[in-house]
């Protein structure tokens, strides 16, 4: 039986972190939330570029994935910094926080009189909830409890190779023992989607397999529909400098961290996981501050991600281990990169010898060890993917 201590929450989730986040419900509202962030420790912010100026939907997505955000396991409490006139509905963001059983509280920058003192009243209460949750302790939980995400990126040749193969081998493992693993990057699966949708549950033609064809068309056709080929922007110049050709042969590679379990279903980029097992496809782009986002939003306490160039960042409240394909890399990267999967290629151990490496790195970080990107304070860059422009 495999185990991880985490905070447990009063919905019944384990958090592998006890934050304050503070989230602000529109871009007007960043300085303040960093201004508070800076003062007050056991603090985090999400900090994005959205909230007014947009088409309906997008501010409904922008309101959803800040809710999901909040009631993510590894937040303890909350912090919502309004500006006062947002098109986001930051009232049902701080409803739906404390219908989880978070403790949060609201602050709103016109209604106090402005910056100077809106800041003064975030201070406060953000130094209030920090005080509130620091006296929780880790207890016991079954890895089942775990719902973590994947990602690859700065991706090249030993990628497809070794770090993608060893985070797909953790992804069967965790499967096996009954816990949630959420992939996405739809950019990536053009031309290898149709071996994705033979993985579905109910196969290629059922609900499933029809929907991952499904979100690849609509990608496409989202380039397409402004003139573009997408294969323009993929593979990106430092893939290509990397020694991957198409986009197709990017995809191939970038599947393999799924591992071989079915798929059992598709979720939209603002849908959260509430009880569910196995492996799944979250619709989403493959730039890093917005998949993060998105992965985060979905109720993951931690991701493991692939790269072979070197990316070095991570997310706010999400840590996220780096598992470094490229021994030449995390040679010169070693302050950023966790795990040195390159051995694989040099023949010096094997994708399940660094897997179950892996598998116990992931163990320490969910009970409280740090990656080396949340020990630099490398996590600050985080956006929501929205589908439609700013008006």
């Amino acid at each position: 039986m495999y185990t991880f201590q985490g905070y447990k929450r009063e919905n019944g989730k384990y958090g592998a972190r006890n934050l304050v986040a503070v989230i602000p419900s529109v871009i007007c509202a960043n300085d303040v939330g960093q201004a508070i962030c800076r003062q007050v420790q056991g603090t985090i912010g999400y900090f994005h570029h959205q909230g007014c100026c947009q088409l309906p939907l997008d501010l409904k997505r922008v309101t959803d994935v800040l809710s999901n955000l909040g009631q993510s396991p590894n937040v303890g409490a909350a912090l919502v910094v309004s500006l006062g006139c947002e098109g986001t509905d930051h009232e049902r963001i701080v409803e739906e926080i404390r219908a989880s059983g978070k403790p949060v509280e609201i602050i709103r920058i016109q209604e106090l009189g402005g910056t100077s003192r809106a800041i003064q009243a975030g201070i406060d209460a953000a130094q209030r909830l920090v005080l509130q949750i620091s006296g929780q302790q880790r207890v016991t939980a079954d890895i089942s409890e775990l719902v973590m995400s994947i990602k690859c990126g700065a991706s090249d040749t030993t990628s497809g190779m070794a770090s993608n193969c060893v985070i797909g081998y953790v992804a069967d493992k965790l499967v096996d023992l009954g816990a949630t693993v959420v992939f996405g990057e739809t950019t990536e699966f053009l031309g290898g989607e149709h071996i994705l949708a033979r993985r579905a549950v109910g196969g290629e033609n059922g609900p499933v397999g029809r929907r991952i064809y499904q979100i690849v068309d609509e990608m496409e056709k989202r380039a397409m529909s402004i003139g573009e080929d997408m294969r323009g922007g993929q593979p990106t110049p430092g893939n290509i400098a990397g020694g991957l050709s198409s986009i197709e042969e990017k995809s191939l590679g970038a599947i393999v961290k799924s591992g071989h379990r079915p798929i059992q279903g598709v979720l939209d980029y603002c849908e959260r996981v509430d009880g569910q097992k196995g492996l799944w496809i979250k619709d989403a782009p493959g730039r890093e501050p917005e998949i993060l986002t998105g992965m985060a939003a979905t109720g993951a306490q931690c991701m493991m991600f692939s790269t072979g160039r070197g990316a070095p960042q991570g997310f706010p409240s999400m840590p996220v281990i780096k598992i470094c394909g490229n021994p030449n890399t995390y040679e010169r990267m070693q302050h950023d990169m966790d795990l040195n999967a390159g051995r694989i290629i040099l023949g010096e151990k094997s994708i399940e010898e660094v897997g179950e490496e892996a598998f116990a790195l992931l163990l320490e970080v969910l009970s409280g060890r740090m990656t080396k990107n949340e020990a630099l304070g490398y996590y600050g860059s985080m956006d929501i993917f929205c589908l439609g422009p700013v008006i």
